[in-house]
């Protein structure tokens, strides 16, 4: 089959690979639509230690199953592979099992590919008719559902008065924002200091989209998701959110700096990190977007897996418009 295969940093190959081979309980699903997610970024880059070259990335998946029971049926793809026996994975918190895998780092290949082998628990059935480009992206909101759960947890529930600030315009953070919009939250704004990936947004989508600069210097938020990560973020989650709010800190940007630990003392503020999501939230994002609660979901573009290399590089110069960009094998 073609892959499309990160050899070294800042190296992509678009090559003939061997087919995947399925094992006890596995789907074999032939790929439609996969996305470029940050982490894979970070690994083009160099910066993930744990994607080692040579490797297929690419965890934002979606296809039609070939052979076996589901044979024929499109389905949107979990890429967490847990064991569903620890203490984790029994009390709900499966994304925490230590022994998971995903698709896209060693053990298991990802979905920049032809083919894939998933186990058939991973997969989630897609409604006749929906785009497999939109449910390629249950993975990448399905983060920000995840996040938008556990604020409310935190807060003891949202109030049409809550208040919540996303930072960071990308896919991670317009599914949080709409997450936070879909869990009842009225007022969301979204932060996103690429010009030209603002005005895309508010050209193609009903958020509220502002420059930083345009933050006023005494607003306050309930709920402040950093779907960035990155120390100037976290001063920024750091300043606007009010006493006794939550940071739901999703970004992985860089891994210091940035949080202001002697305000979150005394002004009881909540600081969440947010790893993925549970099975439990996958399927709820899965079926609020098949159902429409989250909107349209329009915001990406498609582009042949063999143009792969190219589409990083318009993400690092930061000239891709859409929050998303969807590769199709």
């Amino acid at each position: 089959m073609k892959a499309l295969v990160y050899t070294g940093p800042e190296q992509l190959e678009f090559r003939d690979v061997a087919d995947p081979v399925p094992s006890a309980g596995d789907a074999y699903v032939k790929i439609d639509s996969v996305g470029i997610c940050g982490s894979d970024m970070h690994a083009f880059l160099g910066h993930d230690e744990r994607r080692p070259a040579p490797l297929i990335l690419g965890h934002e998946t979606a296809g039609t199953v070939v052979g076996g029971d589901m044979d024929g049926q499109c389905v949107t793809i979990n890429p967490l592979v847990t064991c569903g026996r620890c203490p984790a994975c029994v009390s709900g918190r499966d994304n925490l099992c230590p022994t998971r895998q995903i698709i896209s780092m060693p053990p298991r290949e990802g979905g920049f590919a032809q083919y894939l082998t998933i186990p058939e628990a991973n997969l989630v059935h897609v409604p006749a008719g929906y785009s497999l480009e939109k449910a390629c992206m249950a993975e990448p909101i399905a983060c920000g559902w995840h996040a938008a759960r556990l604020a409310r947890t935190a807060l003891g529930g949202f109030t049409k008065t809550t208040r919540a600030l996303v930072l960071g315009g990308g896919a991670i953070g317009v599914g949080a924002a709409l997450s936070l919009r879909c869990f009842g939250l009225e007022e969301v704004t979204v932060i996103e200091t690429n010009a030209v990936r603002r005005d895309y947004l508010l050209e193609n989508g009903d958020l509220n989209v502002i420059d930083p600069t345009n933050l006023a210097d005494n607003a306050l938020f309930d709920v402040v998701v950093d779907g960035v990560g990155f120390a100037k973020t976290r001063e920024t989650a750091s300043r606007v959110v009010r006493p006794g709010g939550v940071i739901m800190h999703i970004g992985l940007g860089a891994s210091e700096g940035g949080l202001d630990i002697r305000r979150f003392t005394l002004q009881e503020i909540s600081f969440i990190g947010t790893y993925t999501y549970t099975i439990a939230d996958f399927r709820a994002t899965a079926a609020a977007m098949f159902s429409g609660r989250l909107g349209t979901l329009d915001w990406y573009e498609t582009r042949p897996l063999s143009d792969g290399n190219a589409a990083f590089t318009d993400i690092r110069n930061g000239s891709a418009k859409a929050p998303k960009i969807i590769l199709k094998p």
